[in-house]
């Protein structure tokens, strides 16, 4: 069975990538092209920003999915192990809206306090 999750997890991953990659080729610019896109916080740059993040933070959540994929055929899936796996999948899609929005868009923020606290609730911090 292990195999079959590897290979899920395989899936998963390279799912992710070429979400993101054909996002960006065929839709994100051909998008991003256009004139009337509505200006959110007073300019058409933010939008575009926002729209890229959300866009490619689904990438981050699947390959957190890989992760717990992984463990799951290596059998040593545990509560704590799922909670660092869920901590470091919300932390990184994190980073993703301080990068892409210079942190204008404040859900870094609720992702940063999900991944704290899954990481708090896993025994990692204390």
């Amino acid at each position: 069975m292990a195999i079959f999750l590897y290979f899920a997890a395989f899936l998963t991953v390279a799912l992710g990538i070429a979400h993101s990659y054909l996002g960006e080729k065929y839709i994100l610019i051909r998008l991003f092209r256009r004139e009337n896109l509505p200006k959110i916080f007073g300019s058409q740059e933010f939008t575009k920003r926002t729209l890229r993040f959300a866009w490619h933070i689904t990438t981050v959540a699947w390959i957190g999915f890989a992760a717990l994929l992984v463990h799951a055929g290596r059998g040593d899936l545990t509560v704590a192990g799922t909670l660092r796996i869920i901590g470091a999948t919300a932390i990184v899609s994190g980073v993703l809206p301080i990068l892409f929005t210079r942190g204008r868009h404040l859900s870094w923020v609720v992702l940063f306090a999900i991944g704290g606290i899954a990481f708090w609730c896993s025994g990692v911090v204390s």
